[in-house]
């Protein structure tokens, strides 16, 4: 005799099936950036989150910063997992990756098992952003104050900061 499912267990079954589908991102509520990478970051792991997805499952590992010296301690061991030439990107408020966080780093990366490659001249946007590790940085002027950090020389830099942001006069 066949065992009959309660249709409450067919429901939650189609509905997480569906659910799953549509998702793009997994998430994970710590860092699990690669082993390789500097030991001074490790400290950062369990407070960190990653996010897995895309169309070709790009990483992205979010780091949250409430205290400026510790953030300015550990930067230039981020800026080491940077791919040379790869853009620094600027904001002045949270986004999807810090979730309504002031400040922080969220660097983004290739899919599990790819090494960054330097850009070439030509490169599209796309194929640059997901072939290179690049990072973000949340800028709230107090925890992340660009006058007190270096940025490598030959980084491109590009500001978001204020995007968005202008009213028209009327």
């Amino acid at each position: 005799m066949p065992r009959k499912f309660p249709i409450t267990t067919v429901v939650v079954i189609v509905l997480l099936t569906a659910v799953s589908a549509l998702a793009d991102y997994t998430f994970e509520l710590r860092g699990t950036w690669p082993k390789t990478w500097p030991s001074e970051l490790e400290p950062l792991r369990e407070r960190s989150q990653t996010f897995v997805g895309g169309e070709i499952l790009l990483q992205h590992f979010a780091i949250p910063f409430d205290d400026r010296d510790e953030f300015e301690t550990v930067w230039p061991h981020i800026l080491r997992v940077k791919t040379p030439g790869s853009s620094i990107v600027l904001r002045r408020k949270s986004d999807f990756w810090l979730a309504g966080r002031s400040a922080g780093v969220c660097v983004h990366a290739p899919p599990k098992g790819q090494k960054g490659r330097s850009p070439e001249p030509g490169d599209a946007k796309d194929e640059f952003e997901w072939t290179s590790i690049y990072i973000e940085l949340v800028v709230d002027g107090e925890i992340i104050d660009l006058n007190r950090i270096p940025i490598p020389p030959n980084t491109p830099i590009i500001d978001e900061r204020f995007t968005g942001d202008v009213t028209p006069a009327d």
